[in-house]
């Protein structure tokens, strides 16, 4: 499911998605249309615009959280021409999410790769995005016991990015980059878990919940 109003844009990502194999049930050019398909097409994956007609502000973001209450299998992905923050967080915790800036859709076999991703449940957070979401005074505070590497391994385990990928995009060994996360998840007194996206969403709804201001002992 798309929901877009740029015709051209809209389109464009349609023909993307057919020709890499993939069934776009629906397009929408508003946030109420694209809520009405959402419920008549019951797809696997939502690809919205933020801001969308009617009010063009942040109606798309408005309408993926109510996908996400009314179907929380439905992957989510939040397409935006600038970084807005102010609804990642909620969303991201769930899990099946993306938040891409428009131009990264013009790297291909990322996109694709992110969408795959997504549809699996797991999580697509554009490098912007998570320097923004990480980069704040009080996410330093928070970060301050990390070593630069594992800050490293925490901005492309945000990016969704899994461990065998970390390995690859740092030329670390699976290994390694284990020793990193287990390092991250211990300082940052979170809990491990077998599910590499899962850990990452919990890094960064902790890092960002209101009023956080210490690590947990």
């Amino acid at each position: 499911m798309i929901g877009e109003d740029s015709a051209l844009f809209r389109e464009g990502l349609a023909c993307l998605l057919a020709d890499a194999g993939h069934e776009v049930v629906e397009k929408a050019h508003d946030a109420p249309s694209l809520l009405q398909a959402v419920e008549r097409t019951e797809p696997d994956l939502a690809i919205i615009d933020i801001r969308m007609p009617p009010d063009r502000t942040d109606d798309g973001a408005r309408a993926a959280r109510r996908i996400r209450t009314t179907r929380p299998r439905c992957g989510i992905v939040l397409l935006s021409q600038h970084i807005e923050t102010r609804h990642s967080v909620e969303l991201v915790a769930h899990g099946g999410f993306g938040y891409l800036l428009k131009d990264r859709v013009l790297d291909v076999d990322d996109f694709l790769d992110a969408i795959r991703r997504i549809g699996a449940g797991g999580s697509a957070l554009d490098p912007e995005v998570v320097r923004r979401l990480v980069g704040g005074q009080r996410s330093d505070r928070l970060l301050a016991p990390l070593t630069e590497r594992e800050r490293d391994v925490l901005a492309l385990m945000a990016e969704g990015l899994t461990n065998i990928g970390i390995a690859r995009r740092l030329w670390l060994t699976d290994r390694t980059v284990e020793a990193h996360v287990s390092s991250i998840m211990n300082k940052l007194g979170l809990p491990t878990s077998e599910e590499g996206h899962r850990r990452v969403l919990a890094v960064l709804a902790y890092l960002n919940q209101p009023g956080t201001t210490t690590l947990a002992p």
